[in-house]
């Protein structure tokens, strides 16, 4: 019986080892846990990390990896199948990797992935990351009421390029905060470089 690729989600949530089952039922063995010995822990979503154009129908996107970040962090796995100039060829489903995170709760466990998809990068290929960020931010997920229409009604009708407007306009937010901390900082440390704390038995003299 082969194991669904969303195993990780169980394994996190239950502390079992699925792979580790199916090799000893393999071998002839039995299983180590019973129904009852399972308990559920917490919360875990899973995201698969694809080599697709998004804004093109989903279509494959092939090449070599030429810069490949793991992300890591509390409550966070990554399964993946590829390396720094691993090629992707047209042959193979395109699945790149899976990114896994527990939290104590739903909640917890939406903002480990926001951090881990942030983390993670990829280029050489064109990825589904980006995507799974906008559906992270949507509140129909957040609040859980979304269905299987989901991407019908509210994604497909931004592709394509208009679901990307917001995480631009974000990114430019971050960008502009991070700015004035920078500045804010080198001000600071001006200012510290020309203070004579009140003890000192000497002073500076300006001879501009």
């Amino acid at each position: 019986t082969r194991l669904q690729v969303e195993h990780p989600v169980t394994e996190m949530i239950t502390g079992i080892d699925l792979v580790k089952q199916q090799i000893r039922i393999a071998s002839g063995l039995k299983l180590e846990i019973k129904q009852s010995d399972l308990k559920i822990n917490g919360h875990a979503i899973e995201c698969r990390i694809y080599a697709e154009d998004v804004d093109n129908n989903f279509a494959p996107s092939t090449g070599k990896i030429t810069h490949h970040r793991l992300t890591s962090g509390p409550g966070t796995r990554i399964d993946r199948g590829i390396d720094l100039m691993s090629e992707v060829p047209i042959y193979y489903d395109p699945l790149l990797s899976k990114i896994t995170t527990w939290g104590k709760n739903r909640e917890e466990a939406i903002a480990r992935m926001k951090r881990a998809l942030i983390e993670y990068q990829i280029s050489g290929v064109i990825t589904n990351i980006p995507a799974f960020n906008w559906v992270l931010k949507q509140k129909s997920f957040l609040d859980g009421s979304f269905d299987i229409n989901f991407l019908d009604n509210e994604f497909l009708p931004l592709v394509p390029n208009k679901w990307k407007e917001n995480s631009i306009k974000e990114i430019e937010q971050i960008a502009a905060i991070m700015g004035a901390l920078l500045k804010q900082k080198e001000i600071s440390s001006s200012i510290k470089k020309n203070e004579i704390p009140d003890t000192n038995k000497w002073f500076i003299q300006n001879y501009e």
